[in-house]
C-alpha cells in the first residue's frame, strides 16, 4: 500500500502541473473575451448612475456599473474580463428603486432595454476603449415614476 501511494503522489503532482494553466485563466473553456471600457454621456455630461449591459446573441451578457465619471469596464464572467467578439446590442439601465412604487429614472426608459435602446457595439480582437455612448433626454429630464399602486395609495 505504501509503494502505491508513493507512485501516485508524483503522478498527481505532474497532473496538477499540467492543469495549472487552465486554473489560472488560460484556456478556461469559455468564449474568447476582449477587455473593454467606455463612458456613458447624457446630453454631453457623464451619466453618474446605472449599469451597462451588452447582450451577445450566442453568449453570456456582459455588465458594468457606471462610475461617478460615467466610465465603466465590462465583465462577462469576472475580473473585468470583457466581452465576447462580435456586434452586440447594448442597454443602459439607469433607474433607481426608491420604494415599492417609485422609480427614479436617471436616463430615458428606452435605453434600459437592448431592443429599444438603439445602441450597439462591435468588439474585435483589439477593442479596448469604446467611443462614448451619447444618450439624450430629447427635451425630457430625470423623473420619478409611480408604478403598481395598490390599495391605500
Amino acid at each position: 500500500m505504501q509503494c502505491r501511494l508513493r507512485i501516485l503522489a508524483p503522478a498527481g503532482l505532474f497532473l496538477l502541473a499540467l492543469m495549472l494553466p487552465s486554473l489560472t485563466g488560460c484556456g478556461d473553456g469559455r468564449p474568447k473575451r476582449v477587455p473593454v471600457s467606455g463612458q456613458v454621456l447624457i446630453d454631453g455630461k457623464p451619466l453618474t448612475f446605472g449599469f451597462v449591459q451588452v447582450k451577445p446573441g450566442n453568449a453570456r451578457s456582459a455588465y458594468a456599473q457606471i462610475g461617478s465619471d460615467g466610465r465603466f469596464t465590462l465583465t462577462t464572467f469576472g475580473g473585468n474580463d470583457g466581452v465576447v467578439l462580435g456586434t452586440h446590442p447594448v442597454a443602459v439601465k439607469a433607474n433607481e428603486q426608491l420604494s415599492e412604487t417609485r422609480i427614479r429614472w436617471h436616463a430615458p426608459k428606452k435605453y434600459a432595454d437592448t431592443n429599444t435602446s438603439g445602441l450597439t457595439i462591435t468588439i474585435d480582437h483589439d477593442t479596448r476603449e469604446l467611443p462614448p455612448f451619447e444618450l439624450s433626454w430629447e427635451g425630457g429630464k430625470p423623473f420619478v415614476e409611480t408604478v403598481g399602486t395598490g390599495a391605500g395609495h
